[in-house]
């Protein structure tokens, strides 16, 4: 990627071939990035070893024959193989905060992130010691955790041995081996009798439906790690049963749903679920208090026979999350 004449491509030039080439293809994006600008960004701010950021200040700056070359590389593998770049660079980022990631876990996108900057003010006011990260996946939300809550011990857990590898690796780069201790858990199952100041989960949510028309670049990610059955809602209905004994008096359950918002609230109509705002709007994640357990289902049409719920299996989808 050079100039006739040999002369270096400047970062702004390169960025708009990338752009191009990637609208070209057609690829679909949401794992980290939203569109094409996004990706080209992303790929230029790695070859320049830059965290993202803006390219305004870089655009002048020329790429060397070898960083010109890596773009190149980067473009063509995402463009031919349809995986998300966060995989092919083995890195996501939440915020200002780097991770570490693979085909083991999905890419980390959840919400619940955006809300952890905040300290989940105004919802969560009282001091948080104890904190829980079910289906942790890479680890991400159990980390921005421990960051948001200084005082805190974090319990990560995940029914994914593989998936808690990742969440070693990094919990390790961001030096949390002392406050972050990993778990081999189907949901609470391993976690005894322990209660919590703060419940996060971002769970496997897509729906049966959803999960068939995936795009190429979703079907790269652990298939567990987002089937959430035929409402999105299994893993999150078993979440919602157990929970109330690992609260404690105060506790709050904040837990990510995606698109199932409807769903949700026709299952338990009387619940007072709370939907703070995110960047894409008060329907993806849910908070609750401990003090609104036990939640009643909505009773069964008349007339009709309830569907026998199949016993969960071993290993349900995604122990993760996540963004997830």
């Amino acid at each position: 990627m050079r100039r006739a004449g040999g002369d270096a491509i400047t970062v702004g030039a390169a960025f708009r071939h990338a752009v191009a080439r990637l609208r070209q293809a057609h690829l679909h994006y949401g794992h980290g990035t939203h569109d094409a600008r996004d990706e080209a960004a992303f790929l230029i701010l790695h070859v320049l070893d830059l965290p993202p950021q803006s390219l305004a200040p870089h655009r002048r700056t020329r790429l060397s024959a070898p960083q010109a070359q890596r773009l190149q590389q980067l473009l063509t593998q995402r463009i031919r193989s349809r995986v998300p770049a966060a995989y092919l660079l083995h890195e996501a980022w939440l915020g200002e905060h780097r991770f570490y990631v693979d085909r083991r876990v999905i890419v980390p996108r959840s919400f619940i992130a955006e809300l952890l900057r905040e300290r989940l003010e105004p919802w969560v006011h009282r001091p948080v010691r104890r904190i829980l990260d079910l289906c942790t996946g890479s680890g991400c939300l159990a980390i921005l955790a421990a960051h948001a809550f200084s005082d805190a011990r974090v319990d990560a857990s995940d029914d994914s041995r593989a998936a808690l590898a990742v969440a070693e690796r990094n919990v390790t780069l961001h030096g949390m081996q002392r406050r972050v201790r990993l778990v081999h858990s189907d949901l609470f199952a391993a976690l005894m009798r322990r209660r919590y100041d703060l419940i996060l989960c971002n769970p496997p949510y897509v729906t049966a439906g959803r999960m068939r028309r995936l795009p190429t670049e979703y079907r790269h990610e652990p298939r567990r790690a987002l089937a959430g059955g035929m409402d999105g809602l299994d893993i999150v209905r078993r979440i919602l049963s157990d929970a109330p004994r690992h609260l404690t008096a105060q506790g709050v359950l904040v837990c990510e749903i995606g698109h199932n918002r409807p769903a949700l609230e026709r299952s338990y109509p009387q619940t007072p679920f709370l939907w703070p705002e995110t960047s894409a709007g008060p329907d993806h994640v849910f908070l609750l208090e401990r003090a609104e357990f036990p939640l009643r289902p909505a009773a069964p049409v008349p007339g009709t026979r309830a569907r026998r719920r199949p016993a969960p299996r071993s290993g349900h989808p995604r122990a993760r999350p996540a963004n997830r």
